[in-house]
């Protein structure tokens, strides 16, 4: 079995377009074309709490109540899927800093067990995950932007809602495209928009619960749901809220000093969230009932009329603001995955060019916004979440499994980051659990996962392992490469010295 990559048949750009991209002064000049290291520990820290606090706090209060029961357990998940987020993001720290390649996930399991798992990972991640993480984000930025234009209307158009989802995704795309500076600038401003908006939501909980409103929390475990598949599926919906963590393994190569800054930034941005997570909570149970809360369509909504009186009309303000800037750091992050996966074969070749002038991916992030609207076909956010945290569980377990894999084979392998081994045992205990109790509460759509993911198995056998099918196909994919060479100036990445 072949992991590298055929050489497809040489074809070139006519000579005026190669003559109007070499008299043009352009970055590359300085630097080469390549991706470049624009990212401090600010952008680092931005870039997770920007990519996280997106719309799952504002969504998933929801179903993690309906399935925990109680007050106090769904507290408990909260403030324990930090626990677990913190734990994996520290075990992924000593990956990312051992493999400082751009991809994350991709180029550990890569790197440990070869080619098969890295590619199926890179489809289950691009067709269930990635997309339908993002096609959440842009469909709740809708909603919130709409529900106040209308307030009238029992149910807002579906069809309006997805026609905004995906002009959010598209401008996201355009400035992607255009300046990884602006994504920065962008993910910095809206890093504390978004905490502005929750510390708003929790000042005002702890002020109603410190005026003596505390009967919500008078019998805490009341109603709870001790089954295991229920309690493993609020952290479902909880760990849905924490996703997104592991995205700056994604843009290694772009981040500063990573063997430092990698760790510290995943250290800051998890903690913060975690505790910003599970105060938001105590501020909406404080105000509102857990029967209140699985009545309302927009939970932070239903808390505003409640809690904030004329300041409510600044809520949706605060969650576009939210669900903008976290989208606009998933389109960053997740189309390097593809470009990676490019670059090493897995995707066709087009998709590793940059962009001669901006030195960003642009046909990459072009496909990432291709797949992302492919999602809106449905607007069903809770089959949306349950898709993309199975499959974001799955993952994190393999990766936990190459973690272990490299201790083993690898002991002396130079460790910038080394996690202490019992972090790694507690988080792949978990991650088993949340993959064995689920199928029992939700089989069909844990069968509807498993069976797209497996779908990536015949894929991965004609496009790579057969490479005597994968060379009828070479004529097509030199036109795309060709094509992406004019309409998006895009030039092969030029290899570090």
């Amino acid at each position: 079995m072949t992991t590298e990559k055929k050489a497809l048949p040489e074809r070139t750009p006519p000579p005026s377009a190669q003559d109007k991209a070499a008299s043009t002064e352009s970055p590359k000049d300085n630097g080469g074309v390549k991706l470049q290291k624009e990212l401090g520990l600010l952008e680092g820290v931005a870039m997770i709490v920007g990519i996280v606090i997106g719309s799952g706090i504002f969504v998933s209060p929801k179903g993690v109540i309906l399935y925990a029961g109680s007050v106090g357990m769904s507290l408990a998940v909260w403030a324990a899927c930090g626990l677990v987020a913190m734990i994996g993001a520290l075990c992924f720290a000593e990956l990312g800093t051992m493999i400082p390649e751009s991809g994350g996930m991709y180029c550990y399991l890569h790197e440990a067990f070869g080619a098969v798992p890295a590619f199926l990972y890179m489809w289950v991640t691009t067709v269930i995950r990635n997309s339908a993480g993002a096609a959440i984000v842009a469909l709740t930025f809708a909603n919130y932007l709409l529900q106040p234009l209308f307030p009238d209307c029992e149910a807002v158009s579906d069809a309006a809602t997805r026609l905004i989802a995906a002009a959010l995704i598209c401008f996201l795309s355009w400035i992607n495209c255009v300046n990884v500076r602006w994504v920065a600038k962008v993910q910095n401003v809206f890093m504390v928009t978004k905490l502005l908006a929750l510390v708003m939501i929790i000042v005002a909980g702890l002020y109603h619960l410190a005026s003596g409103h505390v009967e919500n929390f008078r019998a805490p475990l009341e109603g709870t749901k001790w089954q295991a598949a229920a309690i493993a599926t609020a952290f479902y919906q909880s760990l849905f809220s924490y996703s997104g963590w592991e995205n700056l393994y994604y843009v290694v190569e772009e981040l500063k000093n990573p063997n430092k800054n990698l760790p510290l930034a995943i250290i800051i941005s998890t903690g913060l969230v975690t505790a910003v997570y599970t105060l938001t909570n105590v501020a909406y149970l404080a105000v509102l009932t857990p029967s209140e809360m699985l009545a309302a369509d927009a939970v932070a909504m239903t808390f505003a009329s409640r809690a904030l009186s004329m300041l409510a009309w600044t809520m949706p303000l605060f969650v576009m603001c939210s669900t903008f800037g976290s989208m606009n750091g998933v389109v960053f992050t997740q189309s390097r995955l593809i470009f990676v996966g490019a670059r090493k074969g897995h995707f066709p070749e087009a998709f590793s060019l940059v962009h001669a002038h901006n030195l960003t991916p642009v046909p990459a992030v072009f496909l990432n916004g291709l797949l992302t609207l492919a999602m809106l076909v449905t607007s069903d956010v809770g089959l949306l979440i349950n898709y993309s945290t199975f499959a974001a569980t799955l993952t994190q377990f393999a990766c936990i499994c190459a973690l272990f894999w490299f201790r083993y084979k690898q002991p002396e392998r130079t460790r910038p980051f080394k996690v202490w081994l019992a972090l790694p045992v507690v988080f792949w205990l978990v991650s088993l659990f949340l993959l064995v109790m689920p199928i029992l509460e939700r089989p069909v759509e844990v069968g509807a996962s498993i069976g797209v993911i497996c779908t990536g198995l015949p894929v991965y056998y004609v496009t790579v392992h057969r490479q005597d099918i994968a060379r009828k196909f070479e004529g097509a994919l030199a036109k795309l490469t060709y094509v992406c060479q004019l309409l998006f100036l895009g030039l092969a990445e030029e290899k570090a010295d």
